[in-house]
């Protein structure tokens, strides 16, 4: 058992899900700093204990301890000081799978600066309006020419952005900073900075999957949270590594890649690469040889149609997937070919893992498990009465009973709970009314107490008085042969107010034609209710998505409506 995380949980193992959900308890100290309490404290405790092994597209490997974690946090933490950053300033790091994103986000809590943490695939445009509406003062981003260049475009329009620095090996313009030669040449040795459990640690950007993204704030509890994430869910082990691969842009990054899996001692695996391939993704699998490995859903659908035979998977003992639903097909496959039993998460930015199929339970493909014990999830219809079994409800935190601490206004908090929106206490009052928060995704419970996603409130469609779930028909469609990916949405329609729409990713030797389409529809019919059946279908080289990878259903509807 890992020696940190007994210091923050009193009990640490539990025979069966019920006696984990009605005793797991989590505390957070006043002080708590992730940077100095796990990372420096790991260092002190045994410093040559693993805390990083990185590869790349190249195959290049390198292995970081948690003693050289504590040495490289400690230097960037006393260049940023002498560059100006100081606790409270708001800090945006765009570095893909660097090791310095591991570096700077210690030495970011170490000052007691706010992070922002952004996905490569930023345009000008994102980044301007994000440098704006959070007060970015300092911006640190890898040597990508084409996100250099779109710094340079945006850089005069950024009010409150004082310093562009740069991690990479690239020539480095002369108005730009060479942060890995300032890191270089600083001092090691950093005294601590006092702070508080309750300051702003983090701040995350919605997935935008409707209107313009929010600012998802975290204070420096979100670390404690994600022990349920890392050590129930995805089953880390302590000095084995986990893989999960996500950018460092992306919230899944918290989920997988840092907090929960150094608490319970587990290196982290990483694969920085330029542009996903299942050939690169499966060779660097071999590479790294994960104990544990997290994919979304994505993943897993582009290597099920892979020769996976010459592939050892056999190192892998525990298989997780979120960011969107796994279709049971999916699953079956990955089993098949593979032997992976691939158990769903599922949780939001804003939270750790709200629902899962933790280790307890025998997994029903398509299902996102059972409650995490943090948050006192409940389904609640639209007058927050708790949805009977069957019924679709609204997924809700409610803020009942256990792993509470005080706020500094005395309401009540969770770790792992974010803190509102920031900036925005209209969008923070509509999601969060009378100590019940509500997710906005709907999911129904069976008699088991499962949990079943249907979709986002506003993706849910209404056909003649049905209520049809994009995701049951997203998982019939993947299972025939010719879908790759799909995205299923409601389109108007005069006599049945909305009717079922497919948008179809064909996959490699396939070809649209009508014949494909029927074929399509009477599949549907035939292994759900036939009323589900998408009534139009459409072949697109694409899904639209967010650049977390999410599918943006909203972009289809409006493109469908002539928006």
């Amino acid at each position: 058992m890992s020696e940190i995380l007994s210091r923050y949980c009193p009990r640490t193992e539990f025979e069966s899900y019920e006696d984990f959900y009605d005793n797991y308890r989590c505390n957070v100290p006043d002080n708590f700093n992730f940077a100095y309490d796990v990372a420096d404290e790991w260092a002190a405790l045994e410093p040559d204990k693993p805390a990083l092994l990185w590869t790349d597209d190249a195959g290049v490997m390198r292995s970081y301890t948690f003693g050289d974690i504590r040495r490289l946090s400690n230097k960037a933490a006393n260049v940023l000081l002498s560059l100006g950053v100081k606790k409270g300033d708001v800090v945006m790091l765009i570095l893909k799978q660097r090791p310095e994103v591991w570096i700077l986000m210690c030495a970011l809590m170490k000052i007691g600066a706010v992070c922002i943490p952004g996905t490569y695939q930023l345009t000008a445009k994102d980044l301007e309006y994000r440098c704006n509406i959070a007060d970015v003062k300092f911006l640190i981003s890898v040597d990508d020419a084409e996100l250099m260049e779109n710094i340079a475009l945006v850089r005069r329009n950024c009010a409150k952005l004082e310093k562009i620095a740069i991690v990479g090996d690239a020539q480095i313009p002369d108005n730009y900073i060479n942060l890995r030669a300032q890191i270089d040449k600083a001092p090691d040795s950093f005294s601590r900075i006092q702070s508080n459990v309750k300051d702003t640690m983090l701040i995350y950007f919605s997935s935008g999957t409707s209107g313009m993204p929010k600012m998802v704030l975290h204070n420096h509890s979100l670390p404690l949270g994600h022990i349920v994430t890392a050590k129930y869910w995805q089953c880390v082990e302590d000095n084995a590594v986990h893989l999960t691969q996500t950018d460092s842009g992306w919230a899944k990054f918290a989920w997988g890649k840092i907090y929960g899996q150094w608490i319970c001692g587990a290196a982290v695996g990483v694969y920085d690469t330029e542009k996903f391939t299942p050939k690169g993704m499966l060779d660097a699998i071999q590479r790294i040889r994960p104990a544990t490995f997290c994919a979304p859903a994505t993943i897993f659908r582009y290597l099920i149609k892979e020769d996976l035979s010459g592939y050892d998977f056999s190192f892998i003992r525990h298989t997780t997937v979120a960011g969107e639903p796994l279709s049971p097909e999916v699953y079956h496959k990955m089993k098949e070919l593979t032997g992976l039993e691939i158990r769903e998460g599922f949780g939001q930015s804003e939270t750790s893992v709200l629902t899962a199929a933790f280790k307890w339970l025998p997994v029903k493909p398509g299902s996102m498990g059972k409650p995490s014990p943090l948050y006192g999830l409940q389904l609640l219809d639209e007058d927050k009465n708790i949805c009977d079994d069957g019924i679709v409800g609204n997924m809700s935190i409610t803020c009942a009973g256990k792993n509470i601490y005080e706020t500094e206004s005395g309401a009540a908090a969770m770790p792992g709970m974010f803190r509102g929106y920031w900036k925005d206490r209209e969008i923070t009052g509509n999601a969060w009314k009378n100590g019940i928060y509500q997710t906005g995704d709907m999911a129904w419970r069976d008699d088991e107490g499962y949990l079943w996603f249907v979709g986002r409130n506003d993706d849910v469609i209404k056909c003649s008085g049905y209520r049809i779930g994009p995701f049951e028909v997203e998982s019939a469609l993947m299972e025939h042969p010719s879908v790759l990916e799909c995205a299923v949405t409601a389109v108007p329609d005069i006599e049945r107010g909305q009717i079922v729409k497919a948008t179809v990713v064909l996959a490699p030797g396939f070809t649209e034609n009508d014949e494909l389409k029927r074929e399509l529809q009477n599949h549907v019919k035939r292994v759900t209710a036939p009323y589900k059946y998408p009534r139009i279908v459409e072949f697109v080289p694409e899904l639209p998505k967010t650049i977390s990878g999410k599918i943006q259903r909203n972009l289809i509807r409006k493109k469908d409506s002539g928006g």
